[in-house]
């Protein structure tokens, strides 16, 4: 069973992500920030890391480029209900930091399933 980790400081946004995920067969956990998020992934790995890129005591650019550096095999989505600025977006420079996929909140079941299985290679 793929293991996946779901970091966002939103409890209800973890616990929906969750509710998702699990019912699609994944085996979830999930961390309030990118401190707690790296420690979990230090005690065992995940296939996937969805990561908020904000989110207080450490935030989703620097937890990606972390993962990035410490789990190069990870495969992570980046997710954000803002951060976008005339043509700067902070989910294209999740991108650059490392974050194979970008999706903004809110998103639907089937698109966060979809963009999941994609990234597993289970389609």
């Amino acid at each position: 069973m793929k293991r996946i980790l779901i970091v966002d400081d939103d409890v209800n946004v973890r616990t929906m992500i969750r509710h998702f995920l699990e019912k699609a067969g994944y085996l979830v956990a999930d961390a309030s920030n990118g401190e707690l998020g790296l420690e979990l992934c230090r005690e065992a790995p995940f296939d996937l890391i969805i990561i908020d890129i904000f989110m207080p005591e450490k935030e989703g650019l620097e937890t990606i480029r972390e993962i990035r550096r410490d789990f190069p095999e990870a495969k992570i989505i980046a997710i954000s209900g803002g951060g976008t600025s005339g043509e700067f977006s902070y989910l294209s420079l999740a991108k650059n930091f490392g974050a194979m996929r970008a999706m903004a909140k809110p998103f639907y079941r089937e698109e966060l399933i979809q963009v999941v299985k994609e990234l597993l290679g289970q389609e």
